[in-house]
């Protein structure tokens, strides 16, 4: 994984391991996310940029914040995963190939 359990815990504040499989979950879907807009694995980096690792814990974070709100996932929301994801382009937009 790009970001281990045990940062994103830290990143998030959180002493507790009764959430270590929602918050192990949110890092593999966060890492998703950016190979989506990266277009290419993870996997290619030889080291990966910290810069990647900011956006696999800025997605973390907002995911686990809105967990519970079903309306965070609808596509057109303001301030929903969209935006999340307009957030993340503009963070990983340096290292973004033009196609797949």
């Amino acid at each position: 994984m790009v970001v281990t359990l045990e940062e994103a815990k830290l990143y998030l504040r959180i002493d507790g391991d009764e959430e270590d499989a929602l918050i192990t979950n949110l890092i593999l879907t966060a890492q998703e996310i950016c190979e989506d807009i990266l277009r290419y694995p993870l996997s290619e980096f030889k080291e990966i940029p910290a810069v990647l690792r900011q956006a696999v814990l800025y997605c973390v974070a907002n995911m686990y914040e809105k967990r519970e709100g079903a309306h965070y996932y609808m596509k057109n929301e303001s301030g929903g995963i969209s935006e999340t994801i307009k957030v993340m382009k503009l963070i990983l937009g340096n290292l973004r190939r033009e196609s797949w």
